[in-house]
């Protein structure tokens, strides 16, 4: 399961994500922030996978929030402004969502959210266990 947060300035924004989150079945999302002091320090003390990210936020860009992490969580950046999507792809987001976000468009949104954790944690793997005729096989995760 992915845990994730989102911020935004816009309650109503948030309560979209948050619907469309209770319709994917793999993300688990956390917390709502509208405040990046607040989404900050949750950050600190919790474990996060994923962050969607308003861009215009009122005390500083998503951007430059997501720069000032120490720990570089996977991100969909949220915004009602195109001329952003560069600077999102140079941080290396997941994706990039502008509003109104449909839900189609959020859930393959998701769906590489989710290719990228299950690759993350698989990769992290150096082999896997197999039955087969009776026999567990050790395999190298770079012979597959």
């Amino acid at each position: 399961m992915i845990k994730a947060i989102a911020i935004d300035d816009e309650p109503l924004a948030l309560n979209v994500i948050k619907a469309f989150c209770d319709k994917v079945s793999y993300i688990d999302l956390q917390g709502t922030f509208t405040n990046l002091s607040t989404a900050k320090k949750y950050l600190d003390e919790h474990e996060v996978d994923l962050m969607f990210l308003d861009i215009h936020m009122p005390s500083m860009t998503g951007i430059n929030f997501y720069k000032s992490l120490t720990d570089k969580l996977m991100v969909i950046f949220t915004t009602a402004y195109a001329e952003y999507a560069v600077d999102g792809f140079d941080l290396n987001a997941v994706d990039y969502l502008l509003k109104p976000i449909a839900f189609e468009r959020f859930e393959r949104a998701a769906i590489k959210a989710k290719e990228y954790y299950d690759f993350k944690r698989l990769g992290a793997r150096q082999h896997i266990f197999v039955k087969a005729d009776y026999t567990v096989y050790k395999i190298d995760t770079t012979d597959i």
